[in-house]
């Protein structure tokens, strides 16, 4: 029986290329491809694949965020994020939302099939050399006896906006789920930037994976 393969991702390029390449595997097919985490969300609903395979990077919802969802309401799909970030604390959060693998899109052809076969058993799959220096960055940060994430000023509330803006909602939606009004929301972030030092939302996104601030709640 084939391995059941969803591609999220919006650029049209890559998903034909990845579509071409595992359609070439005896052993998994494409059932379905989407560009954006709302797209995602349904045609897993709808198709029910084994493995997605997951772009981070999207307009409006984040992959993160997506994968959280998926896994809430269908906890057998395994989810793989396809990303060009090189980044630890992507990685780390990646794995909070309940990813099983993590890979690079510079990977080559045989590393792609190899991850959807791991994931696929239940194993994580991690690019190379990423868990080596997973172990040896905690490993320094604990004998160095400091806290992994750190502890800033931000209120409770605070959290929760940031969080969602690093998930990727708009002023308007992060609105629309805490009870707030627009001109609130937009009070509280500038509130945050100027307690973090921060002066673009992307530094404030940044900031957000970093430190752990981004919730799956």
């Amino acid at each position: 029986m084939s391995i059941k393969v969803l591609l999220v991702d919006d650029h049209a390029v890559l998903l034909s290329g990845l579509t071409m390449l595992i359609n070439s595997q005896a052993d998994m097919m494409v059932i379905g491809t989407a560009s954006n985490a709302i797209e995602a969300y349904e045609a897993v609903m709808r198709l029910q694949p084994d493995v997605v395979m997951m772009d981070i990077s999207m307009a409006g919802e984040n992959g993160l965020s997506a994968t959280y969802r998926i896994k809430q309401a269908l906890p057998q799909v395994e989810i793989l994020i396809l990303t060009m970030f090189d980044d630890h604390d992507l990685l780390f959060n990646a794995l909070k939302a309940g990813a099983t693998g993590y890979m690079l899109k510079t990977a080559q052809e045989l590393d792609v099939t190899n991850a959807i076969r791991t994931v696929y058993r239940g194993e994580v799959y991690l690019y190379q050399n990423a868990a080596k220096e997973l172990i040896a960055e905690f490993l320094d940060k604990v004998n160095k006896g400091t806290h992994l994430f750190e502890v800033s000023s931000l209120t409770p509330r605070e959290n929760d906006i940031i969080s969602r803006i690093a998930k990727g909602y708009s002023n308007k939606e992060i609105g629309e789920t805490l009870y707030l009004s627009v001109k609130t929301v937009e009070a509280h972030k500038s509130k945050i930037m100027e307690k973090l030092q921060l002066r673009t939302r992307q530094k404030l996104v940044s900031y957000a994976f970093k430190h752990g601030l981004l919730h799956f709640d």
